[in-house]
């Protein structure tokens, strides 16, 4: 096995490692988004919270988005960011590639 083959797998591991472990450690932990927490905290501090403004899909749908929806928007916005990065880190790897038969 070569040493990118063992370094991988290593960080492959440690991934693995810090999205699980949270789980069996923490049994009865509740694990919420930082959306509510925010306001949950200024309500605390001042006593009494209100929004500066409200979402613009809520506004345009009359309520609030629905979760299964707010999760696809969200997948959404996750894959088009791995995209993005995974395309830039394809092109320093070609132009390194590139740059190393320019030379020979």
């Amino acid at each position: 096995m070569s040493r990118n083959t063992k370094t991988v797998l290593i960080l492959i591991a440690a991934a693995v490692l810090i999205a699980a472990v949270p789980l069996f450690v923490l049994k009865d932990a509740e694990f919420g988004g930082s959306d509510d927490a925010g306001s949950v905290m200024v309500e605390e501090i001042q006593g009494e919270y209100t929004p500066w403004f409200t979402p613009v899909l809520e506004s345009a749908l009359g309520g609030e988005i629905p979760g299964e929806v707010e999760s696809l928007i969200f997948c959404v916005q996750t894959g088009i960011g791995a995209g993005v990065i995974a395309f830039f880190m394809g092109r320093f790897v070609e132009r390194k590639k590139w740059e190393s038969d320019e030379r020979y």
